[in-house]
C-alpha cells in the first residue's frame, strides 16, 4: 500500500467523527477515533496468520495462536488471561489417499472432512457408488450397492450465505442416510471450482464422525461421477485415510476484561472465534476478527473512558468443533448470565458490516436502534429478527442472553471459506479498521447505556423464541435439537 493503513482508513472516517462530534455524541466519536490513530492491528493479523498459520483446536498451533492473543492483549493495556476446558478428543489428518483401482490414470486430489474417523490400517477398498445428491430417492434408486461401498456425492457450486447454510443443513441427513444404508465411507464433490479444496466438519459437540468422510476437488469428483456412471462393471476404490485420533484434552479461551465503573457485575461479551481450519491460514476465518476484538479492546482502553458495565472480550476455541468453546464458557459463567447484558459476535470476514441480527429479539430493537444512531455514518444499522446457528453467539442465545451477530456483506468470503485460499492477502484491511470502529463503539454504548438493552430469558421464551424463528426446524437439521430437548445444552429446565 502507498499510504499506511490508519491513514487511509481516517481519510475516509475523519468527517464521520467529525459529524459524530458535531452532534455531542462524544463518547462514540472519542471511541472511534481511537480505532483509527496509529494501530497494529494489520501486523497483529499478519502475525496470526503467517507465523501462527491455521490453527485447529488442540493442536500446537492452536496453542500459539493463545499466546499471541494474551501477548496482544497486554500490549493493548487489557487485562488477560485464559480459562480452560476439555474437548472431547483431538484430531489431525494423515496422509489421505484415494486409488482407482482398475489401471485407469486418474490422480485424485482430496484432503479429510474434519473430526473424521479414520479409515483401517491399510485403507478401504470398495465399490465406489455415485449417489448423486444424496436425497432419498437417490438412495433409494441405488439399492442394496450403497451396503460396504464409498459413496461419492455431489453438491453445487457455492455463491451465496444460502448456498453455504445449504450444504451444512444437508450434510447430516445424508451422512446418517449412509450409515443406515452400510455406507463404509463418504466422498464429498467440492463446492468450489479450480480444484480449491476445503475442509468442514459436521461434528455437533465435538464428536468423531461415525464414517470416514473426505471432500474432493470438484473437477476429480465430476469425472469420478462420470466414468462410475459410464461403466458396466463397478469402479473400484482405494481410500486411505488414517487421520491421528488423540484422547480428551485441555483447551482454553482467552478473556480480556475493562471493569465497569458503576456496575462492574453486569457484562458485554464481545467474541470471535480464534481457531481455524489449517488448509490456509484462517485470515477471513476468522483471524481478521480476533485481531478486531483485541484492536477494539486497545481502543477503548485508549480512549479514557470507563463504560458503566464491565466489557468482556473473549477469543474462544472450539468453534469449528461445534462451538466447544463458547459453549464451555457460557456453562462456566452460567451464574452471571442474568447480568449478562449482551453478546456481540463477529465472524464473517472483512467484508463491510451492514448491521446485526439479533435471533428474534424483537424486544432489543429499539434500544439497538437508539445505541446505532451516532454511528449512522457507518450505514451499519440494519437490525434482522432472522437468527443463525452458525458461530458463538449459540449458546448465549440458548441460555436467554440478548445476541447481536454482526450481519457482512459476503465480499470475497464465500470462495476462500475453510479453503487453502484463505490467506493474508485476502483480507481487506482498510475495511476490517472500519469495522473495528464500529464495533468498538457498538459494545462500548451498549455497555454505557443506563439500562441493559434487554433482560435474559426464561427457557420457555426461548422455547418460544426457537419456533417463531424457525431456529427450532435448523436445531433438528444440525443436530443440536437433541442436547437442548435434553437440558443439555442452553438454559435448563
Amino acid at each position: 500500500m502507498k499510504a499506511s493503513l490508519p491513514a487511509v482508513v481516517a481519510l475516509v472516517l475523519l468527517p464521520a467523527v467529525a459529524c459524530m462530534s458535531a452532534a455531542g455524541e462524544s463518547d462514540s466519536a472519542t471511541i472511534v477515533g481511537r480505532a483509527l490513530v496509529s494501530s497494529p492491528l494489520a501486523e497483529d493479523l499478519r502475525r496470526l496468520t503467517d507465523e501462527v498459520g491455521g490453527r485447529v483446536s488442540g493442536t500446537p498451533a492452536m496453542a500459539g495462536a493463545i499466546d499471541w492473543a494474551l501477548d496482544a492483549f497486554r500490549d493493548a493495556g487489557v487485562a488477560a488471561h485464559t480459562e480452560n476446558y476439555a474437548m472431547p478428543l483431538t484430531w489431525s489428518e494423515g496422509a489421505t489417499r484415494l486409488e482407482v483401482l482398475d489401471g485407469s490414470n486418474v490422480p485424485i486430489t482430496l484432503v479429510s472432512e474434519g473430526w473424521s474417523a479414520p479409515t483401517p490400517a491399510g485403507g478401504i477398498e470398495a465399490e465406489l457408488v455415485h449417489v448423486g445428491d444424496g436425497t432419498p430417492a437417490d438412495f433409494e434408486r441405488v439399492g442394496k450397492r450403497t451396503r460396504g461401498a464409498i459413496l461419492l456425492v455431489d453438491a453445487p457450486i457455492i455463491h451465496s450465505w444460502d448456498d453455504l447454510d445449504a450444504e451444512y443443513d444437508r450434510a447430516m441427513p445424508i451422512k446418517q442416510r449412509a450409515v443406515e444404508a452400510g455406507a463404509r465411507a463418504v466422498l464429498w464433490m467440492a463446492g468450489r471450482e479450480r480444484r480449491l479444496l476445503y475442509r468442514h466438519t459436521d461434528t455437533v459437540e465435538g464428536e468423531l464422525s461415525p464414517l470416514p468422510m473426505a471432500t474432493l476437488a470438484r473437477e476429480d469428483a465430476l469425472r469420478l461421477a462420470r466414468l462410475g456412471d459410464a461403466r458396466g462393471p463397478p469402479l473400484r476404490v482405494r481410500l486411505t485415510m488414517p487421520n491421528a485420533i488423540g484422547g480428551p484434552a485441555q483447551e482454553r479461551n482467552v478473556i480480556g476484561e475493562i471493569r465497569g465503573r458503576e456496575h462492574p457485575d453486569q457484562i458485554v461479551v464481545l467474541g470471535a472465534h480464534l481457531d481455524s481450519w489449517d488448509l490456509g491460514t484462517g485470515a477471513l476465518d476468522n483471524g481478521c476478527n480476533a485481531a478486531l476484538v483485541i484492536a477494539a479492546a486497545r481502543a477503548i482502553q485508549a480512549s479514557g473512558l470507563r463504560p458503566r458495565s464491565t466489557i468482556r472480550f473473549v477469543l474462544f476455541s472450539g468453534e469449528e468443533q461445534g462451538f466447544q468453546g463458547s459453549r464451555a464458557y457460557a456453562v462456566q459463567h452460567r451464574p452471571e448470565l442474568d447480568q449478562t447484558r449482551a453478546m456481540v459476535a463477529i465472524d464473517a470476514g472483512s467484508g463491510r458490516i451492514t448491521g446485526f441480527s439479533l435471533s428474534g429479539r424483537a424486544d432489543i430493537v429499539a434500544p439497538v436502534s437508539e445505541l446505532l444512531r451516532p454511528l449512522r455514518s457507518f450505514e451499519a444499522g440494519e437490525l434482522s429478527l432472522s437468527g443463525s446457528l452458525g458461530t458463538d453467539n449459540v449458546d448465549f442465545m440458548l441460555e436467554g442472553v440478548p445476541t447481536l451477530s454482526a450481519d457482512q456483506d459476503p465480499a470475497n468470503y464465500m470462495e476462500n471459506y475453510h479453503a487453502a485460499s484463505d490467506t493474508f492477502d485476502k483480507v481487506d484491511l482498510r475495511q476490517l479498521a472500519q469495522n473495528t470502529a464500529f464495533i468498538a463503539a457498538v459494545v462500548y454504548a451498549i455497555a454505557d447505556r443506563a439500562d441493559p438493552i434487554g433482560k435474559r430469558l426464561s427457557r420457555p421464551e426461548i422455547e418460544r423464541l426457537l419456533d417463531h424463528t424457525g431456529l427450532a426446524k435448523s436445531m433438528k437439521v444440525g443436530g443440536l435439537w437433541e442436547a437442548w430437548a435434553a437440558g443439555r445444552r442452553g438454559r435448563t429446565p
